[in-house]
C-alpha cells in the first residue's frame, strides 16, 4: 500500500504544466505558419484595395452618367466630383441631386480622386494614383482610371 501512494505522489507531481522545450516547439511551429501566412495575406490586401478603387471608380461613372442625364452635361472640371453632393451655379434648376448617398470618399490609400472633363480619351476621366499617390508606377502603386 505505501508503494501505491509514493507511486501517486509522483504522478501527481509531474502533471503540473508544460515544459520549456514544449513550449519552445509549439513557438516555432506558430512562427513557421505566420512566416507562410503573412506575406500571402498582405498581397491579398493590396488586391482588395485596387478592387476598392474600381469599384468606386465605377460608382462616380453611374452617378455621372445621372447628372448628365439631368443637367445635359458632365460636370467640369473646376466642378469636379462635388457636382454630384451640391448643385453648381452652371446646373440650373435641371439638377436633381444629391447624385451620391455620402460625401465624395478618398482612394483606398488615402488621396483624393482626380477628375478631369474632358478626359484624355473620353468625356471625362477619374483617376486614382494607387499608394505611392504619384503619376505612373506598377503593382499597387500603378494609376487607376475610368478609362
Amino acid at each position: 500500500m505505501e508503494f501505491a501512494q509514493i507511486r501517486g505522489q509522483a504522478g501527481a507531481h509531474k502533471a503540473g504544466g508544460f515544459t520549456l522545450l514544449e513550449l519552445l516547439v509549439v513557438i516555432v511551429i506558430i512562427g513557421l505558419l505566420a512566416a507562410y501566412v503573412g506575406p500571402k495575406y498582405f498581397s491579398q490586401l493590396g488586391k482588395s484595395e485596387v478592387t476598392i478603387a474600381k469599384a468606386q471608380i465605377e460608382a462616380f461613372e453611374k452617378s455621372l452618367d445621372t447628372y448628365r442625364l439631368d443637367v445635359g452635361r458632365y460636370p467640369s472640371t473646376e466642378e469636379g466630383l462635388a457636382a454630384l453632393l451640391a448643385a453648381p451655379a452652371s446646373a440650373g434648376a435641371k439638377w436633381n441631386g444629391p447624385y451620391l448617398k455620402k460625401g465624395v470618399p478618398p482612394d483606398p490609400w488615402g488621396h483624393p480622386y482626380q477628375y478631369k472633363a474632358p478626359g484624355s480619351k473620353g468625356e471625362f476621366e477619374i483617376v486614382s494614383l494607387g499608394r505611392d499617390g504619384q503619376p505612373g508606377g506598377s503593382g499597387e502603386d500603378a494609376d487607376i482610371s475610368s478609362l
